[in-house]
Parts: structure tokens; C-alpha cells; sequence
């Protein structure tokens, strides 16, 4: 991989440019790749906005190469509104949770992102889509949209303070469109990145006062 341009780094993975169409998605800490690529075609062929898939090796994944920029880079940039954002990221929500689970026996169980923020959504030609499918799993929409409004919150408490301002406006905005979750989905979403590797100690550190900022419902 020496030999290919990065286009970006993430906190667990690296993405190469391998030519005009195609990248590749390569995680330094290795792993399977392939319950990743499995659930990307699931809600691919149900109509859903992923990067198409055409490889599967290991840690690597080749993936559509796609245009435009994160709805982050739109949101700071002034180009998206964070109304607008809030918008989009509502409806993704709401369009993912339409597909029914693939393995749970749990009929209200639906197919969950869990890490669906700004910075996984690529703003492009053919609209928005989603990225980073790692976290994937199935279980209920509150969840999901729990950890959205997690993911928010941290932001909103972290020490960039343009970023915070962004962060607590966009989960005003967000839980204003998306229910708020049940506070049983919060406990989960909160214990879910208490464990997560890729969180610094002073990220978890924060998690409380993050939790405390997200709306819930009883229960």
C-alpha cells in the first residue's frame, strides 16, 4: 500500500485511491471483512445508498470510489444546514429501519448502522450515502438512533469548540425530527462506547456528560 495515494484516515482504518472508481478500505488493526461487505449488499439490494462492493479480502475491502464530500465537511463549510442535516440524517434513520433484520427472530428487530453521524455520510452526485459499516448489526431503531444522538453529544462536550457548537446545534435539530430514544437504548448505546476501542480515555471520560445531554423517553 506504500505505492497508493491515502485519501483519508479514520480512527481504525486507512482509505487508498487504487484509480478513478475504485478505493481501498484497509483496517490497521486487521479482522474480517466480510460480515461488513454481507451487510452493505443486504441494504444495497434493498434500494439503501452504500458504496458498492467488489472485493473482500481480510481487513481490505475494494469499494466504490465516491465524489462529493462528508455532510461534516458540508455542515463546516457552510454548504448543508444543520436543519437540512438533521433532515437527512433523520430519514436515513427512518429508510434503514424499513428493512427487516436478516438473522434476529425478533420481528420489531431491524438492521442498525450504529455509528451513523455526519462524518459516515458522503454528500455526492447521486445523493447521499452511507459509510463505515463496521459497527453494523440488527436489533431496535431506538438504539440506532440513540447512538446518532450519542455520537452528537460527545462532540458537543469535546474541547473543539467550533466543532461542539456544530454538534450541540445538530442534536437539537436531529432529536427535534427523530424520536427520541427510550432510555433503556441510551444505557445501551453509552455502554457500547464505554467499551470501544477506538474512544480515548478522555473521550470515555466524557461519556456521562454526553449521555446527559441526549433527550429520552421513559422507559
Amino acid at each position: 500500500m506504500a505505492d497508493l495515494a491515502l485519501l483519508a484516515s479514520g480512527r481504525d482504518a486507512d482509505v487508498f485511491a487504487l484509480d478513478e472508481s475504485r478505493v481501498l478500505r484497509h483496517y490497521r488493526q486487521g479482522g474480517d471483512t466480510a460480515p461488513e461487505a454481507d451487510v452493505m449488499a443486504y441494504v444495497a439490494a434493498a434500494g439503501y445508498p452504500v458504496p458498492a462492493v467488489y472485493t473482500v479480502d481480510g481487513p481490505d475491502l475494494v469499494l466504490e470510489r465516491l465524489d462529493g464530500e462528508t455532510l461534516l465537511d458540508a455542515l463546516l463549510a457552510g454548504r448543508v444546514a444543520v436543519d437540512t442535516a438533521a433532515d437527512l440524517l433523520a430519514d436515513l434513520h427512518d429508510r434503514l429501519h424499513r428493512l427487516p433484520a436478516r438473522f434476529s427472530a425478533e420481528p420489531t428487530d431491524r438492521v442498525l448502522h450504529l455509528d451513523l453521524h455526519p462524518q459516515n455520510v458522503m454528500m455526492t452526485s447521486r445523493g447521499p450515502v452511507v459509510i463505515d459499516w463496521r459497527n453494523a448489526a440488527e436489533g431496535p431503531p431506538d438504539l440506532d438512533v440513540a447512538m446518532t444522538a450519542l455520537i452528537f453529544a460527545e462532540v458537543a462536550v469535546g474541547p473543539d469548540a467550533q466543532l461542539a457548537d456544530f454538534a450541540r446545534a445538530g442534536l437539537g435539530a436531529f432529536q427535534q425530527r427523530a424520536e427520541p430514544p427510550r432510555a433503556t437504548h441510551l444505557r445501551t448505546a453509552l455502554g457500547m462506547r464505554r467499551v470501544n476501542p477506538t474512544l480515548s480515555v478522555a473521550e470515555k471520560a466524557a461519556l456521562d456528560d454526553a449521555a446527559a445531554l441526549v433527550h429520552t423517553r421513559a422507559g
